[in-house]
C-alpha cells in the first residue's frame, strides 16, 4: 500500500536545492516566476538584465513581447505596432492558406507592401499573451487533506477546484483565459491567465527556397542555412482589446517589444531562450526511457518512413500536390526525424543503463532511511514502493501503447477516415464548408497509396489477437489490404456516397475498439503513474537535500515542460558530434551558395539571392564578404520553442530560434551539454533579406535597430 504523501515540503525543497550549487547554465527550462532566484546565475554567465526584466508582474518586461502563437509555437513582437516575427514553419499553414497555382506564395514568398496588403486569418491564426501566472496550489488542493480519500475522490475535488479557479480568472476581463497547470506531477499548481488576439494578420514570408532551405535533408542537422522567418500583425479594436477580424482594427500597442541588435553573436556570448517549449519527460524511470527508444520511436519512424516515400514521390510530380500537401508533409517529416535523433541519444548515453544505476542507488537509500525522520517527512519506504511500482506499471504501459502508436498512425494519416467520421456530425453549410476546405487540399490517389501500406504493416507487425476484429473481420471478407482498398477507393469520394460511409465505418469501428482496448486503459494507467511521479519526485528532491548529490543527475530541479512560458539561457558554442570533428557555431550565406543545386528541390537558391551574393551586395548587413545565416548554442530548448526570441546580454533580440541538432534531441528526456544545441536564426539574415531581396523597407523603417 502507497501511504499517501504530502506537498508540505515540495518548496522548502526546491528551495534548498537551488541554493545547494550554482546550476548548469545550459540546462533547464526556469518558470519566469523562478528567475529572481536565477539572476545571480544568470548575470555570472553574462546576462545584464535584472530579473524584473526578464518578468515583473507590477510592469511591463520582456515577458510582455512574447506570444504563444496559435498554440503551437512561440512568437515575439517586434515594433510599436504590433509587429510579430515567429518561424516560418510556424507560419506554414497561414502561408499555404493564400497560395494558390496563380499566386504560389510558398514558391515565391510574401511581401506586403504596406498595412492594406497585410493577409487576415480569421478564424485560423490566434496568439495569447500571458498576462500572469500564480502558485495556486492551496486552493487547488483545498479539501483533499486530513481525509481518508481514494485516489478517484481526491482527483475530482481537485478538477472542481481548478474549475472554479480559471472560470473566474477568465471572467476578470475581455479576451481572457485561463489554465491551471501541475508543476513537479502534481506537487505544485499555477494558475496561467491569458489574453487571446484572433486578428492576426501576414505580412511578410520569404520563398520556400530561403525559408524552408534544406527541406527534410537538413532538418534537425546543423550546420543548417534555413531563413526560417515569418512576419505577422496582431490587430486589436479601437481600445487595443481584442476583436474579431474587422477592417476597422488598428495595429495593436503593445505593453513592450524587443529591440533588434544589428552587431551578432560570437562563440562564448551569453543567450537567452524565453519560450513555449512542450513537453519534456526529465524525470521518467528506466522503463518509460526503454519503450521511447527501443519500440515506440522504431515503429512510428518505420511507420512514418511508409507514409513520406509516397508524399515524396507524388508532390515530386505535381506542383498542385505539392502546395496542397506541403504542410502535411512537413509536419509528418518534423516528429519522424526528431524520433530518430531522439532514439540515438538516449542509447548513445546509456540513458536506461544509467536510470538502472540510479534506481538501485535511491530504493537503498530509501529502505535505509526508513522511519529515520518520522513526523517530520514522510517516510523513504514509500519513494521505493513508488518507485518499483512505475517501472513495472512502465513495462505494462509499453505493451499497450506499442499498438495504440500502430492504430493512431494509420487511422490518422489516411485523411479520408477521420475526415468522413468528422462530417457525419456536421450538416447544411458546415457540412458544406468542411468539404471546400478538406477536398481543396486532398488527393484520392495518395490516400489509397497510405491505406495500402500503413494497413499492410499494422497486418505484418501485430498478432491477430491485438489487432482490431473490425480489421479482421475486413481481411477475411476482401482477402488482402490491396482488395479492400480497391472497394474504399472504387470511386470518387462525395457527401452521399457509399465509399465515404463505408470510410465513416472504418474509422468508426476502429476508432471505438482502440478507445475502449486501448484509450481507457492507457488513461487508468497514465493516472496511477502520475500519482506514482508525485511521490518519486518528492523523493528525487528529498535524496539530492539528504545526500548532496545529484538524482537523475540534478541537485537542482525545474519542472518539467508543459507548454508554458519558460526561460533558457547558456552561450553561443559549437560542438564535436563525432571523432576529428567540430562544428563551428555560426553559418553564412556563403553555405548556401556552397550547397546550391537547382536539380535538387530543397537546394534550389532563388536567382535573385545568387545575384545578390555574385555582386557581394550585402548593404549594411556585410560581415567578412557574407550574410551570418543561422547560429548555435546551448540553450536547452523543446518543441514549441520554434520562434522562440534569442536574446543577447542586453536583452536584444539576434536571433529565432527554430530547431535543436539531431545529436541533441533527447534533451527532452536527458540534456547532454556536450550535445545538445539550439539553432536559431540570425537576425541580421532576416534585415538583409527584407533590405535587399524584399526591398521592404517600410518594414525596416518600423523596427528599432542598435
Amino acid at each position: 500500500m502507497i501511504k499517501r504523501v504530502f506537498v508540505f515540503s515540495l518548496w522548502a525543497l526546491v528551495i534548498f536545492c537551488l541554493n545547494i550549487t550554482p546550476a548548469q547554465a545550459d540546462e533547464g527550462m526556469w518558470l519566469p516566476s523562478q528567475i529572481a532566484k536565477k539572476i545571480a546565475d544568470m548575470q555570472a554567465a553574462g546576462c545584464k538584465l535584472s530579473a524584473e526584466d526578464i518578468y515583473n508582474i507590477n510592469g511591463a518586461s520582456i515577458k510582455d513581447a512574447i506570444v504563444h502563437f496559435n498554440g503551437g509555437c512561440t512568437g515575439e513582437l517586434i515594433s510599436n505596432k504590433g509587429l510579430l516575427i515567429t518561424n516560418h514553419h510556424c507560419g506554414f499553414s497561414a502561408i499555404q492558406s493564400h497560395s494558390t497555382v496563380e499566386h504560389d506564395y510558398l514558391r515565391d514568398g510574401f511581401w506586403a507592401n504596406g498595412m492594406k496588403d497585410e493577409l487576415p486569418n480569421p478564424g485560423s491564426l490566434y496568439v495569447d499573451f500571458l498576462e500572469y501566472m500564480q502558485d495556486v496550489t492551496e486552493p487547488v488542493l483545498k479539501g483533499t487533506f486530513g481525509k481518508r480519500l481514494t485516489e478517484s475522490q481526491r482527483n475530482a475535488i481537485i478538477e472542481k477546484n481548478i474549475s472554479q479557479i480559471e472560470k473566474q480568472a477568465s471572467a476578470a476581463g475581455k479576451g481572457l483565459w485561463a489554465k491551471v497547470k501541475p508543476l513537479y506531477y502534481g506537487n505544485e499548481y499555477y494558475l496561467y491567465v491569458y489574453k487571446r488576439f484572433t486578428d492576426v494578420r501576414l505580412v511578410a514570408a520569404p520563398p520556400s527556397s530561403i525559408g524552408k532551405f534544406g527541406g527534410d535533408t537538413d532538418n534537425w542537422m546543423w550546420p543548417r542555412h534555413t531563413g526560417d522567418f515569418s512576419i505577422f500583425r496582431i490587430y486589436a479594436d479601437q481600445n487595443n482589446e481584442p476583436a474579431d477580424y474587422s477592417p476597422q482594427n488598428v495595429p495593436y500597442r503593445p505593453k513592450r517589444f524587443l529591440t533588434i541588435s544589428s552587431k551578432g553573436v560570437r562563440e562564448g556570448d551569453f543567450t537567452m531562450v524565453y519560450g513555449y517549449p512542450g513537453r519534456t519527460q526529465e524525470y521518467i524511470v528506466s522503463t518509460a526511457a526503454h519503450y521511447i527508444a527501443k519500440i515506440s520511436n522504431p515503429a512510428k519512424i518505420h511507420l512514418r518512413s511508409l507514409i513520406l516515400d509516397i508524399f515524396e514521390r507524388e508532390m515530386n510530380a505535381s506542383q498542385a500536390v505539392r502546395i496542397a500537401y506541403a504542410a502535411k508533409q512537413a509536419n509528418v517529416a518534423n516528429s519522424w526525424k526528431k524520433w530518430q535523433g531522439e532514439m540515438k541519444g538516449i542509447v548513445r548515453l546509456k540513458v536506461v543503463e544509467e536510470k538502472e544505476a540510479f534506481e538501485a542507488e535511491f530504493t537503498k537509500w530509501a529502505l535505509q532511511g526508513a522511519g529515520e525522520e518520522a513526523g517530520k517527512a514522510a517516510n523513504r519506504a514509500q519513494y521505493a514502493e513508488a518507485l518499483a511500482q512505475l517501472v513495472e506499471l512502465n513495462r505494462d504501459y509499453g505493451q499497450i501503447a506499442i499498438v495504440y502508436d500502430y492504430q493512431r498512425e494509420a487511422l490518422n494519416a489516411v485523411e479520408i477516415l477521420k475526415y468522413a467520421f468528422r462530417r457525419s456530425n456536421a450538416s447544411g453549410a458546415d457540412a458544406a464548408a468542411q468539404d471546400s476546405v478538406f477536398f481543396a487540399n486532398y488527393s484520392q490517389k495518395i490516400d489509397k497509396e497510405l491505406f495500402v501500406a500503413l494497413y499492410n504493416a499494422y497486418n505484418k507487425e501485430l498478432p491477430k489477437e491485438k489487432k482490431s476484429p473490425y480489421f479482421n473481420e475486413q481481411l477475411e471478407r476482401f482477402g488482402s489490404v490491396e482488395r479492400w482498398a480497391d472497394s474504399l477507393f472504387a470511386k470518387p469520394f462525395s457527401p452521399n456516397s457509399g465509399n465515404l460511409q463505408m470510410a465513416e465505418e472504418i474509422y468508426d469501428k476502429t476508432n471505438a475498439w482502440v478507445n475502449l482496448c486501448y484509450v481507457d486503459s492507457l488513461k487508468r494507467l497514465s493516472a496511477k503513474m502520475e500519482s506514482l511521479y508525485k511521490i518519486y519526485m518528492q523523493g528525487l528532491m528529498e535524496y539530492a537535500k539528504s545526500t548532496g548529490k545529484p538524482a537523475l543527475g540534478k541537485k537542482i530541479f525545474y519542472p518539467d515542460a508543459n507548454s508554458t512560458l519558460r526561460v533558457a539561457y547558456g552561450k553561443v558554442a559549437g560542438y564535436s558530434p563525432s571523432d576529428a570533428i567540430y562544428y563551428k557555431p555560426v553559418s553564412t550565406l556563403t553555405g548556401i551558395m556552397e550547397k546550391d543545386n537547382p536539380d535538387i528541390y530543397d537546394y534550389d537558391v532563388p536567382q535573385r539571392l545568387r545575384e545578390l551574393y555574385a555582386a557581394g551586395d550585402f548593404g549594411k548587413w556585410n560581415v567578412e564578404g557574407s550574410i551570418p545565416v543561422a547560429f548555435i548554442a546551448t540553450n536547452h530548448t523543446s518543441g514549441g520553442n520554434s520562434g522562440s526570441p534569442v536574446l543577447n546580454a542586453e536583452g536584444q533580440l539576434v536571433g529565432v530560434n527554430f530547431d535543436r541538432v539531431w545529436e541533441g534531441t533527447m534533451s527532452d528526456v536527458v540534456f547532454d551539454p556536450d550535445f545538445c544545441r539550439n539553432i536559431s536564426l540570425d537576425i541580421r539574415y532576416v534585415l538583409f533579406l527584407l533590405d535587399k531581396y524584399a526591398g521592404a523597407q517600410w518594414l525596416l523603417d518600423e523596427l528599432t535597430i542598435d
